[in-house]
């Protein structure tokens, strides 16, 4: 199983609807993830698909789950079953079917080329699977090498999972997933990539699977839309393929329907026959593959101790001489597996040796790295070692998970697939090298995946990274998750910052610090004078007032706040029409390192909200940056337009006070030095006298 993640949909131990007791994370996929669970009531083994958050409540997927479910109806041992289809009090929906132990075809795949013998016994399982789901109207759609797994890796158990996106054939039902294409491209039939699917669609991709499966690999469909159809309209290459294999894939792929083998019933009747027993020459008939041919040899073996005991004496039972033949071989491993962890939950091992003395070596190489004794029972013995130094390479494997804070590490035969949890940037980059340079010495096939750390990262320690940049005033995550940040999570901080040159050393400051996360700054770039009066704001609400912007020529309002060359800004303070018993102080911060003292200036020095402004449709309006025409006809005070001198962000900052937020007019201009001192020592002698703040930049351009 996998380890379990911090965004899991469920923990260890949680039971679901006091009936599943979760045991593990079986896989995870873009929509949910699947959980190996036990029935606390009758203590069977399932499996459990559950829904993400965002896609439980979205009525298509419940759809897709509600068809899936409805499988329950086909009963057939080739076919997983389906119990019940549920929902948490959390509100995530989940499917409950049997648990299948045991590797898939593509599992098998990645470490071998399936013989032909094998492969028809398959074929005829799966295809008394699909009589079955085909005669209830149900159609698989996506049948492929992943979608058919081995119980207990054994061909003559295969069963068909995953009909997630199966499709009812039935009279008037509800395709669930539209008549668009569904399935892969490699497997799928020609029709499907025209939007139908029937019966013969999943024949055609049981032949894809068999040819696959023969080859080892996933057959090439195509890396243009159009090279793709153009392949599905030709036979598949099955040169090479031995009869009655190859006549098998030729006849379940034909791209013609009217060629292509007619029904599942078909496929089953010509593999019955082709798999028969060979007569002898002495007219006896030469055992099948599978459990016939170990019953035959079970029983001989037991006929020569009968035989044995008889010769013997009944004395012999109790002088020992029969005791190796009554000692049961050691099972065969296939394939041959050791699995690993360290993480949150604690150490695990399961493993399997050829004798006990590998498993001592396997013993003691777990628990140097784990820190811990190796589980009783943790280690099988059986035969099937695929490599006379399989053993000491895996416990060499096993020694270079040292230093890792978490890891878990799986090896099934000559494939291994490594995952870990670093705390520095060098260490996985050193692991990384070291386990896929022992990997190839040891000629295994590795996927490694070492992240960086934490796996949950604290919001206090992303804001302590954050707040050394904090020099333009509030500075932090947006919406930061009460928990923390997992790993994969994005951190986005907001704000603003005095240059880009700031945003960088933030930016790089985060990425260094956060591990595998990413970082996304969406801060306002201010400059050094603007940073300056911010520093000593107070984190007010601007609920009472807000600042309009708009150009001088056209009256027209400017919801950017962008100005180019010759235009000229004007701008409003808006505030309730009966706002009442407070004070008003309006200024603006320009680029050029001057403070403006707008309201009250030399022209109007009242600042009672109650009597600045005139009121419009119930707002009242305060022009404080005025047009060119007005300033001619002296109907204003201060203004601008936008020149090359002017170039760059300045701001608009309107105070409203219980009392005159300075006691005094101030002058006209002076400098953001000044204004930032006067404002720190009335916030400091006069602390809750402001009520609220409003601001707006004027980003004046080219």
């Amino acid at each position: 199983m996998i380890g379990p993640l911090p965004g899991d949909i469920f923990r260890q131990g949680q039971v679901l609807n006091h009936t599943y007791e979760i045991e593990g994370v079986l896989g995870r996929g873009g929509t949910g993830e699947v959980y190996r669970a036990r029935n606390q009531i009758s203590g069977r083994i399932v499996a459990i698909k559950a829904l993400n958050a965002q896609f439980s409540g979205n009525d298509d997927y419940i759809q897709l789950m509600r068809r899936e479910e409805q499988m329950r109806d086909v009963v057939n041992d080739a076919v997983v079953r389906y119990s019940e289809c549920s929902r948490t009090d959390q509100g995530h929906v989940f499917l409950v079917m049997d648990f299948i132990d045991g590797p898939s075809m593509n599992d098998i795949m990645m470490r071998r080329r399936m013989d032909a013998r094998e492969l028809m016994i398959i074929a005829h399982r799966v295809a008394e699977g699909l009589v079955a789901a085909h005669a209830r109207g149900i159609v698989h759609r996506d049948l492929s090498p992943d979608n058919v797994v081995l119980r207990d890796g054994a061909p003559e158990k295969a069963t068909i999972i995953d009909f997630g996106i199966a499709k009812d054939t039935s009279a008037g039902a509800k395709t669930i997933v539209g008549n668009e294409f569904a399935g892969k491209y490699e497997y799928a039939a020609p029709e499907q990539l025209e939007g139908r699917a029937e019966k013969r669609s999943d024949l055609y991709a049981l032949g894809a699977t068999l040819l696959a499966a023969y080859r080892g690999q996933v057959p090439f469909g195509g890396s243009t839309p159009g090279e793709i159809v153009r392949r599905k309209q030709t036979k598949l290459d099955t040169e090479g393929v031995p009869e009655p294999l190859k006549g098998l894939i030729d006849w379940l792929t034909a791209p013609a329907l009217a060629e292509r083998a007619p029904s599942a019933e078909a496929v089953v009747d010509r593999l019955a026959q082709a798999l028969k027993p060979v007569s002898t020459r002495g007219g006896r008939q030469a055992s099948p593959p599978g459990g016939a041919a170990r019953k035959g040899r079970g029983g001989m073996l037991a006929l020569l101790v009968v035989l044995l005991v008889g010769l013997m004496g009944g004395g012999a039972w109790y002088s020992g001489l029969l005791g190796g033949l009554t000692t049961p071989p050691l099972p065969v491993a296939a394939p041959y597996r050791l699995a690993a962890s360290l993480g949150p939950q604690g150490a695990a091992l399961s493993a399997n040796a050829p004798d006990e003395p590998a498993a001592a070596l396997l013993r003691q190489a777990f628990a140097g790295v784990a820190g811990t004794p190796a589980p009783e029972g943790s280690i099988t013995l059986a035969t099937g070692v695929p490599d006379p130094l399989w053993v000491s390479h895996v416990a060499t494997g096993l020694g270079l998970m040292q230093g890792l804070t978490e890891w878990e590490i799986e090896v099934a035969d000559t494939a291994v697939r490594v995952t870990g949890l670093a705390d520095s940037r060098d260490l996985a980059a050193e692991k990384t090298t070291a386990i896929s340079d022992w990997a190839r010495h040891a000629g295994l096939a590795a996927r490694v995946d070492i992240v960086l750390g934490p796996r949950l990262l604290p919001v206090a320690a992303v804001e302590g990274m954050i707040e050394p940049f904090a020099t333009c005033g509030p500075l932090g995550p947006e919406a930061p998750p009460a928990s923390g940040y997992a790993i994969g999570d994005t951190v986005v901080v907001t704000g603003a910052l005095e240059s880009e040159a700031a945003r960088d050393k933030l930016q790089g400051s985060l990425e260094s610090g956060i591990g595998d996360r990413k970082v996304r700054i969406d801060a306002t770039i201010l400059n050094s004078d603007l940073c300056a009066i911010r520093k000593v704001l107070p984190p007010l609400d601007s609920d009472d007032l807000s600042i309009w912007l708009g150009d001088g020529a056209t009256g027209d309002v400017n919801l950017s706040g962008i100005y180019h060359a010759g235009e000229n800004p004007i701008a409003e303070v808006l505030a309730p029409a009966d706002l009442t018993g407070l004070s008003l102080w309006v200024v603006v911060v320009d680029n050029t390192g001057s403070v403006y003292n707008l309201v009250p200036n030399i022209q109007q020095e009242t600042h009672d909200i109650a009597e600045v402004g005139e009121v419009v449709n119930g707002q009242r309006r305060i022009r404080v940056l005025f047009s060119v025409e007005d300033l001619r006809a002296k109907r204003g005070f201060l203004g601008t337009v936008v020149s090359e001198e002017s170039f760059g962000k300045s701001e608009v900052i309107a105070f409203l006070s219980k009392t005159s937020l300075f006691g005094i007019r101030r002058p006209k201009d002076e400098s953001v030095a000044s204004f930032a001192e006067a404002l720190a020592e009335i916030l400091r002698d006069e602390p809750g006298n402001i009520v609220s703040i409003a601001s707006r930049v004027i980003d004046a351009r080219p």
